[in-house]
């Protein structure tokens, strides 16, 4: 079944929305421009100056560099390419460590999670950078990614042969919710850098079909056995993704790293983890915090999801306010 959440909406490619992202065509431009070694340069020497009164992550690496060595959770991997990843880009600027102290702790804790694990799923992985960190910290665990964007799913499995990983971590060029639908993505070619926002909420007139399938099928099918940690990422459908991983919810109790923002369906989020008896925790700076409900905030955007109480979190090493 074509799964097509935005039939008759504007191709998003048209809309207002993407000409205000792309600075109405003039971002690719300005970039490649600020890139260039003696701009560059200078810039790096303002940002410096400026400090924390600017977000020094939203500006471009130097044109010629190809890979970012990151440093984190007593472990070291590579990425590739931060002239195109956001990711590597931070990585970059942060000195091999996200630059947003809250970006770097969700990441943190991730690995804290899945030392243990024997099955890692990043769901909405985009160049795999949680995915990588898995596979450092539990050699023996195995990590699958899922990428709905063709271009960035070839780009995460650039990323994991770089790292030297491809006989440990999958990278699929799927998408998860509903088993048996397809949505058309457009590739993830061209733009200032690969999109890191693309869902299958968004409508495409041009673009490419991709199989979603859902975490229930999927985890049936390669038959890993718990301990389990998931990182969901999927731009305002983590309802979806959670509805139809009941079944796994059930039989792995995973802890569950799930990025919310402020549109995302969190009554349906709730809904789906009720039966399971999950605890909701929002990650902020250095510290998780033990929350009722599930409410957004603009401020922090991911929350952990887990069965475990505030000491055996903490008994992990994971601070708790």
């Amino acid at each position: 079944m074509l799964a097509s959440m935005a039939d008759g909406a504007t191709d998003y490619q048209r809309s207002a929305r993407y000409r205000r992202h792309s600075w109405y065509g003039t971002k690719p431009l300005v970039k490649r421009l600020l890139a260039q070694p003696g701009i560059h340069t200078l810039m790096r020497g303002a940002a410096a100056a400026l400090g924390d009164r600017i977000h020094c992550e939203r500006l471009p690496a130097p044109a010629r560099l190809r890979e970012v060595t990151a440093t984190m959770a007593g472990v070291t991997f590579v990425m590739l390419r931060p002239d195109r990843c956001i990711v590597a880009k931070e990585l970059y600027w942060g000195d091999g460590r996200r630059p947003r102290p809250e970006d770097q702790f969700a990441l943190d804790v991730f690995a804290a999670l899945a030392r243990d694990a024997r099955l890692v799923l990043d769901v909405g992985a985009y160049t795999g950078v949680f995915s990588l960190v898995a596979a450092r910290v539990s050699p023996e665990a195995r990590v699958h990614a899922f990428e709905v964007v063709p271009d960035v799913a070839h780009a995460a499995q650039e990323n994991v042969a770089a790292n030297g990983l491809t006989g440990q971590v999958t990278v699929h060029s799927e998408g998860i919710g509903s088993e048996g639908d397809t949505v058309v993505i457009a590739p993830g070619t061209g733009g200032s850098a690969l999109p890191d926002f693309y869902s299958t909420k968004l409508h495409f007139a041009n673009g490419v079909p991709v199989d979603v399938r859902s975490l229930d099928a999927f985890v049936a099918e390669i038959n890993v056995p718990p301990p389990a940690v998931v990182k969901i990422d999927v731009e305002g459908t983590e309802n979806v993704v959670l509805e139809h991983a009941q079944s796994f919810l059930a039989s792995h109790r995973p802890d569950i790293l799930c990025e919310i923002l402020l549109e995302s369906d969190t009554a349906g989020v709730q809904a789906a983890l009720a039966p399971h008896g999950y605890r909701f925790y929002r990650v902020e700076r250095g510290a998780l915090s033990p929350q009722p409900d599930l409410v957004p905030s603009w401020e922090f955007r991911d929350w952990l999801f887990t069965p475990r109480s505030s000491s055996e979190l903490a008994a992990r090493g994971i601070p708790v306010a």
